[in-house]
């Protein structure tokens, strides 16, 4: 990279600053993990309150002859 490139791609941020933008990301990605762990326990709520019905499978046996 020469020096028209590097003035081209901006400042360099320091490592805090860095560090911030990284503490950031990870805490929106934990509260959108948050998000829906909470949208699958609504979900696991409402099938607690369904009876489990079995399914009827028609199974074809096979004829010889």
């Amino acid at each position: 990279m020469d020096d028209s490139e590097a003035k081209s791609a901006g400042p360099i941020e320091p490592a805090s600053d860095l560090s911030e933008i990284a503490v950031r990301c990870a805490a929106t990605n934990l509260l959108d993990v948050a998000a829906q762990l909470a949208g699958l326990a609504e979900d696991l709520k409402a099938l607690n309150g369904r009876p489990i019905e079995p399914i009827s499978v028609m199974v074809e046996t096979e004829r010889s002859g």
